[in-house]
């Protein structure tokens, strides 16, 4: 019987480049028509290359993938899809970056312990990583705010050359849109800055 190679390959955006995981398909002797590439979020498994994928792995066929992450994110659904595929579709699946999770070399109870448990561990750092991330953007922007960092644009002031180029806009040299175009502000802001202004006046 003759073992087919697949390779699976996932990135985050259509921004995102795959050549690095191609190459590393290329190097595992994966035909290109036999590699599956989705571009969207790793969250859960609904993706149409990868079901695709599913769909044509039979028993002893081999199943490339870069990196864990590159599978999926959901610590529970890439254990699922793991067993789904070794142990019901009998198919081998590689990791390329983590040589523990290679399930052509473990066939024996230990290896196959050792290669769930490395599984286990690394699935919840895929799912933690994300999350890791958007907690330290989330203190870093604390901490910059305590340190009086303001973020998003800056806030539009009465300033002296505001009080100048209104009082021309005023008495008639100038028009509105000259004047906007002045102090490089937008309608709205020019309008709100003028009510604060005379406000401040009257």
């Amino acid at each position: 019987m003759d073992v087919r190679k697949f390779g699976y390959i996932r990135v985050s955006s259509k921004d995102q480049n795959e050549r690095r995981q191609l190459e590393a398909m290329k190097e595992m002797g994966v035909d290109k028509r036999d590699t599956f590439i989705d571009k969207q979020s790793g969250k859960n498994f609904e993706r149409v290359q990868y079901q695709l994928l599913k769909r044509i792995l039979r028993k002893g066929d081999v199943l490339y993938i870069h990196s864990l992450d590159r599978f999926g994110r959901n610590k529970e659904e890439i254990l699922q899809e793991w067993n789904d595929i070794t142990k019901n579709i009998e198919a081998d699946i590689v990791v390329l970056d983590m040589p523990l999770l290679d399930t052509t070399q473990f066939k024996d109870s230990l290896g196959t312990f050792i290669a769930d448990l490395v599984l286990q561990i690394l699935s919840w750092m895929a799912q933690e990583e994300p999350d890791k991330i958007r907690k330290r953007q989330r203190e870093g922007i604390d901490a910059a705010v305590k340190n009086g960092v303001t973020f998003g644009r800056p806030k539009a002031t009465i300033t002296e050359e505001f009080v100048q180029v209104y009082n021309r806009w005023k008495s008639g040299e100038i028009t509105a849109v000259k004047a906007m175009q002045e102090v490089g502000l937008k309608k709205t802001t020019f309008y709100k800055l003028v009510k604060e202004y005379e406000t401040k006046k009257s």
